[in-house]
């Protein structure tokens, strides 16, 4: 047996050799380069129609589109600075709170769990991925959004209310649930899972030798979190952050559903307001003419903010690679 599989592998080799590579590598070739310019074009197709959708709006209220926090259809002035503003704020809020507790989870499952608790929790985690949006959507509405109102929104909007600043950032006018901040914590559950799943697996492929030889001369187990663990996978965290902010800048039906979709331009966190996706989402079905080209030109916003992140994204390992 063992020498008839020799003779097998031998003779496969020898058709492998004789086999014309002229034929079958120009076409691997052409096939891996037409698989990344289909990429390319793709994108440049979508970039491409937005910005001939939008170009209307920007053309007729130039730069005023980006700054005004006019929205108005009956009377035909759109500006895009609130969802603009609600956007980013909803998406800060989200990885204020959800970077440390996905880190948090990653350095558990990785160095504290017991090995009973690890692929439960860890199942866990990955089925919180797995979760439809409006799923999110719908249990902040019904079921977090009251909750919030009655024992977070009422309470905190009494306590500093007349104060100078935190009664301006933390008073409800309206204690309803939703608003900006309900938005950003129902982001933060939504890019834990992807957020501490990277992370998990980038602490799993740190090699065991260097956590073994820290532990050996004496460090704890903060200290090799500190500045054994994290600085290894410093990089690659600030990957899996990146990917959660780009989720949470894009995600529509989930925000449509808690952040109020008001155009209200305010420094309080418990205010409703909008963001760009919840804008178009509410409204595009019913756009037409300019108020149709306006909905694009936000959806272009929107594009190059995400591309503004990924920028800066790259920006930051590069950075941290040159250390």
């Amino acid at each position: 047996m063992v020498a008839l599989s020799e003779r097998m592998s031998l003779s496969t080799m020898q058709t492998i050799r004789r086999a014309p590579k002229t034929t079958f590598d120009p076409l691997f070739r052409w096939a891996s380069v037409a698989s990344a310019l289909l990429v390319l074009l793709v994108l440049a197709g979508i970039l491409g129609s937005m910005v001939y959708g939008g170009w209307p709006a920007f053309r007729e209220f130039g730069f005023g589109f980006i700054t005004s926090s006019v929205w108005s259809v009956g009377k035909g002035e759109f500006g895009a600075w609130v969802a603009i503003a609600g956007t980013l704020t909803s998406a800060l809020i989200a990885l204020v709170i959800g970077v440390p507790i996905s880190i948090g989870i990653a350095i558990f499952l990785t160095q504290l769990c017991p090995p009973w608790l690890k692929r439960p929790v860890s199942t866990t985690v990955e089925l919180l991925a797995a979760v439809p949006s409006i799923i999110y959507g719908m249990w902040g509405l019904f079921v977090f959004a009251p909750l919030f109102a009655r024992y977070v929104q009422v309470p905190v909007s009494s306590l500093v209310e007349g104060m100078p600043i935190l009664g301006t950032i933390l008073y409800a006018r309206v204690p309803s649930g939703v608003g900006l901040l309900t938005a950003g914590i129902i982001l933060a559950i939504m890019i834990i899972p992807f957020i501490a799943s990277i992370t998990r697996d980038i602490l799993d492929q740190i090699p065991t030798i260097l956590r073994e030889s820290a532990y050996g001369i004496g460090c704890t187990t903060w200290e090799v979190v500190r500045h054994v663990l994290l600085p290894q996978a410093g990089v690659s965290i600030i990957g899996a952050v990146m990917l959660g902010l780009g989720r949470a800048l894009g995600e529509t039906m989930a925000v449509t559903f808690v952040i109020g979709n008001a155009n209200r331009l305010s420094l309080s966190l418990f205010d409703p307001s909008s963001t760009i996706a919840s804008r178009i989402a509410n409204e595009f079905n019913e756009a037409s003419d300019l108020h149709f080209n306006a909905l694009l030109a936000l959806g272009c916003i929107l594009f190059l903010v995400t591309f503004a992140v990924l920028v800066l994204a790259r920006l930051l390992i590069a950075r941290v690679r040159n250390r």
